[in-house]
């Protein structure tokens, strides 16, 4: 299909429903939409990326974490529609429909994602914004540099997020504490 016929069925207006559908029908990319209304397209994870999400996932199973409080690639209700790379949820509140296909964030603990090339902005500063606002108590960005370096940030009193008072981490080392989440 060209871009033009494609885009002649584009709604003008891009709701949540629309992107749940979007990428109901599209099993090769992720469908994001910013609070603003911006609609973002990305290609499926690469294996080094799902790894380092199924290392975490794994983790924290081995630290009592049950499958309904870990999820990989949720959409959460944001004010927009937004997929972390990796979710944990209190003990007893799984993620539970908001509007549309997406979670809302009553129980989140933790979003965490995984930066990938062309996503460096949206990780580090634009989710980092849209999570605080929604008042996620903690956000982590997981660098792919070689070392796999873990940011984490913690929801301050104001509502911003402030780095943990560790500093950055490789993943290796946090593989090796024990989970500070809740």
């Amino acid at each position: 299909m060209s871009a033009q016929a494609f885009g002649a069925k584009m709604p003008t207006h891009v709701t949540l429903d629309d992107v749940a559908s979007m990428a109901a029908a599209d099993e090769n990319h992720r469908y994001e939409l910013s609070p603003e209304g911006v609609l973002s397209i990305m290609p499926p994870a690469d294996p080094e990326h799902a790894l380092l999400v199924m290392r975490m996932i794994l983790w924290l199973a081995s630290h009592g974490y049950e499958a309904e409080q870990l999820a990989a690639d949720c959409g959460i209700d944001v004010g927009g529609g937004r997929v972390p790379d990796l979710t944990v949820w209190a003990k007893g509140m799984p993620p539970r429909r908001a509007r549309s296909s997406y979670a809302g964030t009553a129980g989140l603990l933790l979003a965490v994602e995984v930066v990938s090339g062309g996503s460096e902005v949206t990780d580090r500063i634009i989710k980092k914004a849209e999570y605080a606002k929604a008042g996620i108590p903690r956000y982590w960005v997981v660098e792919r540099d070689g070392g796999a370096t873990v940011h984490r940030h913690v929801l301050n009193d104001v509502g911003e997020y402030v780095p943990d008072a560790a500093g950055p981490q490789p993943l290796t080392w946090l593989l090796t504490s024990d989970p500070d989440i809740e």
